[in-house]
């Protein structure tokens, strides 16, 4: 075979017919993904993996279903399937492809771990316990399976066998403050609040920015009915994690309990703007806006309980009274007679209900229920049921309680627990990152327009638009940022046309005529996060043709995004970056009017934590293109990381300006910050 340098010399048709050979035999791209014996497992897998990096999860699920149905006998298929349906909240089908995954390699504690948390979700606290066993047993290191363990054995109420675990855990990992506060949880539960306060003493001494720690700690506060401590520190857990539905619940009954009513009302109202559909917030928010004489919301509120729970004969009670002081008196006694038919010797029920028929007229039915009323007096001697007291309106009871004597009364829950976050790789989405860490994504070229993000701005390149209109692609190829998830339609529709492409190359006979369908099915293959693919073609054609500055500028793309995902999985990527880097810069030797060229290479530049050179890049890019509003948004970025805040700002400020309106919420965390 020639060599590299041989195949320089000259370009013949010996040579041509030589490179399509070449490309046929050394990249296998003659034929369909969808023919399994013809495309390399490896790269296919790897393709998902990094589909699923990239979190196109029904996308990557393609992936490793080719590679399924092609060697059923990989665990790495199944496991990675199980990863994009966890993140796609298909629990259960997460747990029967890790199943699978673990039939064929027991030995893997990651799998354990994934269909722990996945059993977890389902609330199968007992079947996870026992995933961590075995995952603890192939990586007895690991704190986080222990953590996991021990919360699966509270959930479980298994409190001996937590207790026991949680000691050996405190014994091997003495600094590990969320080891005591899960000890101290497990005192409460078990009502031994001395011992819980000295664990969580210990657990806040060692991590004073512990969230849960406080919100454990408010609950021995609530326990004992220290409503001024309990809103302290219900308060620190709110500042460190300013989303738990919990706690602004339970800070709320604290406020309630110090008079502090306009702020347990703002409190009722956060929380049921992170949970619309709670319970306890809606119920103990009626309560309140009865207490303030803003009936006709607190009727919404009960409207809502009773749509969730139409058997909640409390909800219903209190509606009837809202309904009956509003004047709306037969609605009034529809609920009255509801809660009357549950309990027949609810005095005060048959009262308010007489009233009501009296007001309407209804003298015959009114008198029935006085009557019954002066007869339980005069048999048993009782006196009207007392009015709502200064002491009573301050009491509390629990959401199971139905004693009607407690109507007037806010609501706790049954059992207090603290919303935990398990310590697991997989314990939210892929997509949750902070907002103000991710520079906004590459320009590249895609069969798809941009159709997010920024509205007013159409991306638009010579070099594109001449390569569209000299080579006339099957589609035209358009400008965008990095595409985002697929759907399924779009994601068959896309394996269809680089089918299609594949059979024209395989067909090829003058190569020096067809090869832009290499650029095309390149392009094609990025859309579908298939990267290697990618840059196979793309090096095949700048070999045919090396004045290509769009060639180059996809493949630099290309290489960027899998060097990322090389570095997500703990290898080194240092001489592709330097590739990548060389690609950019002969893209822009050879096209140095286009920004996004700058743009890109000044991404590259921060990924790398070279921020002189990216802010460089980054100004370069709005010279040339000032409504480049990303450019603004990456350059705010870096000169706030290099401490450059008010600049940054400004910067955020004309992205928003521009129409990529995430720069507002960025602008607000510094501004909260300060």
């Amino acid at each position: 075979m020639k060599t590299g340098k041989d195949r320089k010399r000259g370009w013949g048709s010996e040579g041509l017919r030589y490179l399509l050979s070449f490309v046929v035999i050394c990249l296998g791209f003659v034929f369909p993904l969808t023919t399994h014996a013809q495309y390399n497992i490896d790269r296919v897998l790897n393709a998902g993996r990094g589909a699923l990096y990239y979190e196109d999860y029904v996308l990557s699920m393609q992936y490793f279903n080719q590679v399924i149905n092609a060697k059923p006998y990989l665990y790495e298929p199944w496991f990675y399937r199980a990863v994009a349906k966890y993140y796609l909240d298909d629990f259960q089908g997460a747990e029967m492809d890790c199943s699978e995954a673990i039939n064929l390699n027991p030995y893997i504690s990651g799998i354990y771990d994934l269909r722990g948390v996945c059993r977890i979700r389902m609330k199968k606290y007992k079947e996870a316990a026992a995933d961590y066993d075995m995952a603890i047993l192939h990586d007895p290191t690991s704190q986080a399976l222990w953590f996991n363990r021990a919360l699966c054995r509270i959930h479980d109420k298994d409190y001996d066998k937590a207790n026991f675990e949680l000691d050996s855990m405190m014994n091997r990992w003495k600094t590990n403050a969320k080891v005591y506060q899960l000890k101290a949880e497990v005192c409460m539960q078990q009502k031994d609040t001395v011992k819980a306060s000295t664990f969580l003493d210990k657990s806040l001494e060692l991590d004073p920015y512990d969230g849960e720690a406080w919100t454990v700690r408010a609950m021995i506060s609530l326990s004992r009915k220290k409503w001024k401590d309990a809103d302290d520190q219900l308060s620190k857990a709110i500042h460190l994690k300013p989303s738990v539905v919990g706690n602004y619940v339970n800070r709320a009954l604290a406020r309630y309990n110090i008079n502090n009513l306009r702020g347990a009302m703002a409190d009722y109202d956060k929380a049921l703007e992170l949970d619309p559909n709670n319970f306890l917030a809606h119920y103990n928010r009626g309560q309140l806006r009865v207490q303030v004489g803003d009936d006709n919301r607190a009727i919404d509120d009960f409207d809502f309980i009773i749509s969730k729970e139409p058997n909640n004969i409390m909800a219903i009670f209190n509606r009837a009274l809202l309904l009956d002081r509003t004047g709306d008196l037969q609605g009034a006694i529809r609920d009255y007679t509801r809660v009357i038919d549950e309990f027949p010797n609810f005095w005060t029920g048959l009262q308010y209900r007489a009233n009501c028929y009296r007001r309407l007229g209804m003298t015959a039915k009114a008198e029935l229920d006085e009557f019954r009323i002066l007869k339980a007096q005069m048999d048993k001697h009782l006196g009207i049921q007392p009015r709502w007291s200064k002491s009573k309106q301050k009491e509390v009871r629990k959401q199971s309680d139905i004693d009607m004597d407690k109507y007037n009364q806010l609501v706790e829950a049954d059992e207090n627990e603290v919303e935990h976050e398990y310590a697991s790789a997989y314990r939210g989405k892929v997509q949750n990152r902070k907002v103000d860490e991710d520079l906004m994504p590459m320009y590249v070229l895609s069969y798809r327009r941009q159709s997010e993000g920024v509205k007013s701005f159409n991306a638009f390149d010579n070099d594109v638009e001449h390569f569209n209109t000299t080579a006339h692609p099957s589609q035209p190829i358009y400008v965008r940022t990095h595409d985002k998830a697929l759907t399924q339609e779009e994601t068959q529709t896309f394996f269809t046309l680089i089918d299609n492409l594949s059979e024209r190359i395989a067909g090829i006979k003058d190569f020096t005529k067809d090869r832009s369908l290499l650029i095309e099915r390149a392009v094609a293959y990025t859309v579908v996060q298939n990267f290697d693919e990618a840059i196979n073609d793309l090096s095949a054609y700048i070999q045919t043709d090396s004045t290509s500055s769009v060639a180059y500028w996809q493949r630099a793309v290309c290489q960027a995004l899998m060097n990322e995902f090389t570095q997500s999985q703990g290898m080194e990527a240092n001489l592709k970056t330097a590739r990548t880097l060389s690609d950019f810069e002969e893209a822009i030797r050879r096209n140095p009017q286009n920004a996004f060229l700058y743009y890109d290479r000044g991404n590259l530049y921060a990924s790398r934590q070279d921020y002189q050179h990216a802010l460089d890049d980054y100004t370069r890019a709005i010279a040339l293109e000032p409504n480049l509003a990303e450019a603004y948004y990456n350059r705010g970025l870096i000169l706030i990381r290099t401490g450059k805040k008010k600049e940054g700002i400004d910067d955020l400020s004309k992205a928003g300006e521009r129409g990529l309106y995430d720069a507002y919420s960025v602008i607000k965390q510094y501004r909260d910050k300060e």
